[in-house]
């Protein structure tokens, strides 16, 4: 009798272990995909469209990574993270590229066209960075230019415009990308004068009238493209993950709507869902051949 309640209780287990793997099984059959980006206005739009398709069109699960552009790129490298949307080249993250660019896949341009440099609004008496030098003009900066998160590639380069401008007097205050946004519409709205660390494409180029200082000495390099770089591996641990990141890309354009909707108030969440529903026919282009 006790060997029979033995056997029982064996099979019971082994039912029990059975039912587990399986449910273990298909929980694991969904990819948990680790995205990192940073917390500029674009690379927002851009990371959230891109966790939004993953989840809704591919079912995975996302986990979203916000850190600097240096750890950003390292865990793409180290695979703590699976991959990003936000590597600007060829100048911005130029040392990023040089350090890490070995160690991760690059997919390719997702969006063209984008742009680094000094912004003013275009009220102001300036038309070149060399203007900064002007005594006026340095007593109405305060000699401050606003810049963002440090680390980033755009406040290195601005580092390097001081430098080549001979802009020593000058302090380049670090704050985020929000803060430095914030700032200037302030300014803005008083007509006082400021300078940033601006970039296109980004929400402040649209709701203001801006221009860029323009940059003789070519500190900030011409036009940009943003890249899609992927940890090593990916393609063979998540291929339907992988050929949607290889396939995404978008224009200006298209990222700014999604820009000026989280500016306007909506989380990063809504704008996503609200811009990958309104335009699904390019998201199908997208995530072909995933099926």
């Amino acid at each position: 009798m006790n060997k029979m309640k033995k056997g029982i209780s064996l099979l019971l287990l082994v039912v029990l272990a059975i039912a587990v793997a399986g449910c273990s099984g298909s929980s694991g059959n969904k990819d948990t995909v680790k995205l990192a980006y940073v917390a500029w206005d674009s690379e927002i739009a851009s990371s959230y469209v891109v966790k939004e398709v993953l989840e809704s069109k591919l079912g995975a699960s996302v986990e979203m990574l916000q850190v600097d552009a240096g750890p950003m790129w390292a865990g793409v490298a180290d695979g703590s993270a699976d991959g990003m949307v936000a590597a600007w080249l060829p100048s911005t993250h130029a040392s990023y590229l040089e350090k890490y660019g070995n160690e991760v896949e690059d997919l390719g341009a997702n969006l063209e066209g984008t742009k680094i440099g000094l912004a003013v609004p275009a009220y102001m008496n300036m038309t070149s960075i060399e203007d900064l030098t002007k005594a006026e003009n340095g007593t109405a900066l305060d000699h401050k230019i606003i810049g963002i998160e440090p680390g980033a590639g755009i406040m290195m380069a601005t580092e390097k415009a001081l430098e080549q401008y001979a802009l020593s007097d000058y302090t380049l205050v670090e704050s985020s990308s929000a803060a430095m946004a914030q700032e200037l519409q302030k300014a803005y709205d008083n007509n006082e004068s400021i300078v940033v660390t601006g970039w296109t494409p980004h929400w402040m180029f649209a709701n203001m009238d801006l221009k860029y200082l323009e940059d003789p000495k070519n500190v900030y390099g011409g036009d940009e493209q943003i890249h899609t770089m992927v940890r090593k591996g990916l393609k063979e641990d998540m291929p339907k993950v992988y050929k949607f990141l290889d396939q995404f890309e978008w224009t200006p354009e298209e990222m700014a709507e999604v820009m000026v909707k989280i500016q306007g108030g909506a989380s990063p969440e809504e704008a996503a869902k609200t811009w990958v529903e309104a335009n699904q026919d390019k998201v199908n282009t997208w995530i072909a051949g995933t099926e």
